[in-house]
């Protein structure tokens, strides 16, 4: 069975400052561009049998320029959805709540149209679009070709997928460190999921 390839999105004027970033969709920064179009090496040789991307733009222009065409938008790939914390930065926030954790606690509420989500939330969206990974892998392997399935979406989200992955929960996600730009696989070993290769980030040149 092939594989389940993880790409985040490049850099962006906010992830580069550390700031929480979900539905405001900033455009990838000439780094971040430069980033995405370094990914395309590594995915070259492979056979891709699915590339989905997050609804954003900043994950679906990473795709373009990694040259992962055709994608297709799976809703479910946002980023997880930090309500009244977004454009915040993790320091911002513990000047009001020292203890604050993402994994376990969630975000603070936000407005109507973007509340916030907790991370049993994000859980069940990565849930959802594991299945839809499976049935891409399974039928990549009965049409007799086989191929990968690749993910381009954003840190946190792609965090929480992993660990659901890998059968923990949601809170697990913040074992697994993510950078921009960065090309993770999950694979299996004696029919169990296992990390195969994790936050590889290529070298950008001009």
């Amino acid at each position: 069975m092939g594989e389940l390839i993880l790409v985040r999105h490049g850099e962006t004027s906010w992830s580069r400052t550390m700031k929480h970033t979900s539905w405001t969709d900033l455009p990838l920064t000439t780094v971040g561009e430069g980033q995405a179009r370094a990914v395309a090496p590594l995915l070259a040789e492979r056979r891709i049998a699915l590339t989905l991307t997050s609804p954003l733009g900043r994950a679906r222009r990473t795709a373009e320029l990694a040259g992962l065409s055709p994608s297709f938008i799976d809703a479910d790939l946002h980023e997880w959805d930090y309500g009244a914390y977004e454009g915040i930065t993790t320091l911002e926030i513990h000047r009001e709540r020292p203890d604050w954790d993402l994994w376990t606690q969630g975000v603070a509420e936000g407005p109507p149209e973007h509340p916030g989500e907790t991370p049993q939330q994000v859980g069940e969206r990565a849930d959802r679009v594991l299945k839809t990974v499976d049935a891409a892998l399974r039928d990549a392997d009965l049409d007799g070709d086989g191929g990968d399935v690749v993910l381009v979406a954003h840190a946190h989200f792609l965090r929480v997928l992993t660990a659901r992955r890998l059968g923990l929960p949601p809170s697990g996600g913040s074992l697994f460190r993510l950078d921009t730009g960065s090309v993770s696989r999950i694979g299996t070993e004696h029919g169990r999921p296992v990390v195969a290769a994790w936050n590889e980030t290529p070298a950008v040149t001009a």
